[in-house]
Formats: structure tokens, C-alpha cells, sequence
């Protein structure tokens, strides 16, 4: 018994091992990827109202009933902006912060466009946080939509330029739009079109001289560590795990 147990024993310690270091990799692949194009950050300060905004990788089912109250964990959903904000509300107490997620599934920049006066300007946000992107590029595919990459851009542009005129001291926050390749929806076929709305939303982030959130990046390499599908169920959406890199990751654009 002892010497069937033995290679199980040292199994278990080698498999254990490279779980840790898999653990541990992690959080240093987050700190590199938004250390590699030197990015900006923005400050958490006293009392600051933050917005997240986008589409259903945003909205990730949040409770609209709740909509208006800040720190509310239904109306915040389950993914990303949830973890980003318990994070920044547990390690700023005395700031006082108001964190608002008004991501809706299926959005693209347009349709941000339509709601932006309620859902955006009205709040009056000190941080906003914009995620949008794959559905400019995946509703395409399927006709549903006829948007350019120069729709994107302008479209954008136009959001970001009226968002200043009315909030001129806001801090942006720029997302990349994601696909994690040969899960379900993101096949070859993406490639290299959706690459133009990853670089589109790069420009603009430097453009207005906000940080950008490399996703794309950090999900290329977290899949090193494990299988694609443990990141995302289709591709574009995210796990838990893949939600947690997302949190991960964006508050590597944020200091305090």
C-alpha cells in the first residue's frame, strides 16, 4: 500500500505545484500587460462618482430596478464592474465613492449614443469606464448590422468629444474590445477585421489622452495558464475567472 501510494503522493505535490504557480502567475501577468505600453492611470479621489458603461460584457445581469442606487450589488451585475467596485469600495472606505454600472447587453457605440444623456451625462461622473466594441464588429456577421470601422471611430469620437463638452474634468477610461479565438462565436473568420476596432479603440484612448485596458492582451495571456473556455463560455463573454481578470486588469488603470 505504502509504495502504490507513493507516486500518487508525489502526483498530488507536482500537480499541486503547478497549480500555485499558475495562481501566482496571474497577478503578474496583469501587472505586465498593463505595464507594457506604459499606461496611464487615473486617481481615486474623495466622494468620486464612477461609471461603467458598455454592453452585455458590462451589463453582465445587472438588476435595472436598482439602477439608480449606487454600490448596489444587483444593479452592479456579476461581472467585471461588480469585482472592480468591491474592490475600490473595500480598499477606499473613507473616499465615499458612488460606483453605477448602466452596461446593457447587445450595445453598440450608437446605442450608447441614444442613452448617454440619462445613462451617462446626468450622473455626472468624475471616472467613466467605457467598454464597447464586438458587438460594432460580431452584428456584422450576421447582417443584422451594417457599421464600419469608420462608424466606429466616428461614432466614438463623437460620444467621447460630447461627453468632454459637458464633463469637461471627467477621466476616461478606454476598454479593448476582446475575442478569445476558437471558443464557440470567435472563429478565424474575425481575423484580422476585428483587429481594426482593437487599434480603433487604442487611438482613441491615446487620442484623449486616456488609459487604455489591454483585455486582448491579458486574456492572450492568461490562456497560457489555462484552456480558453476556463476564460469564457463562448469567446466573448467571460467566466468568473475571466471576469476576475477583467477586474484584475482594469484596476491596474486606476491608482489609489
Amino acid at each position: 500500500m505504502k509504495e502504490s501510494s507513493q507516486p500518487n503522493r508525489r502526483s498530488f505535490i507536482r500537480n499541486a505545484s503547478i497549480g500555485a504557480a499558475a495562481a501566482i502567475s496571474i497577478p503578474a501577468i496583469v501587472s505586465e500587460t498593463f505595464a507594457a505600453p506604459k499606461g496611464k492611470k487615473v486617481s481615486i479621489e474623495k466622494g468620486d462618482i464612477i461609471l461603467f458603461q458598455g454592453d452585455s460584457i458590462t451589463d453582465s445581469g445587472r438588476n435595472n430596478r436598482n439602477a439608480w442606487s449606487p454600490n448596489n450589488n444587483g444593479a452592479l451585475g456579476n461581472g467585471y464592474a461588480y469585482m472592480a467596485a468591491s474592490q475600490l469600495l473595500l480598499n477606499n472606505p473613507e473616499k465615499d465613492l458612488k460606483i453605477y454600472n448602466k452596461g446593457i447587453s447587445g450595445n453598440k457605440v450608437n446605442q450608447l449614443a441614444t442613452r448617454w444623456d440619462a445613462e451617462a451625462l446626468e450622473i455626472k461622473p468624475n471616472i467613466l469606464s467605457i467598454h464597447v466594441g464586438v458587438n460594432d464588429y460580431w452584428h456584422t456577421l450576421n447582417g443584422s448590422y451594417k457599421g464600419t470601422i469608420d462608424d466606429y471611430i466616428g461614432d466614438y469620437r463623437k460620444l467621447l468629444d460630447r461627453t468632454k463638452a459637458a464633463l469637461p474634468n471627467v477621466k476616461l477610461i478606454i476598454c479593448e474590445p476582446f475575442g478569445v479565438l476558437n471558443v464557440k462565436s470567435v472563429t478565424k473568420d474575425w481575423y484580422p477585421e476585428f483587429d481594426k476596432y482593437r487599434k480603433a479603440a487604442k487611438d482613441i484612448a491615446a487620442e484623449y489622452n486616456a488609459p487604455f485596458v489591454p483585455y486582448q492582451t491579458a486574456f492572450d495571456k492568461a490562456i497560457t495558464q489555462a484552456p480558453p473556455s476556463y476564460w469564457t463560455g463562448d469567446g466573448v463573454h467571460p467566466s468568473i475567472a475571466g471576469a476576475a481578470l477583467m477586474a484584475r486588469t482594469w484596476l491596474e488603470a486606476v491608482k489609489g
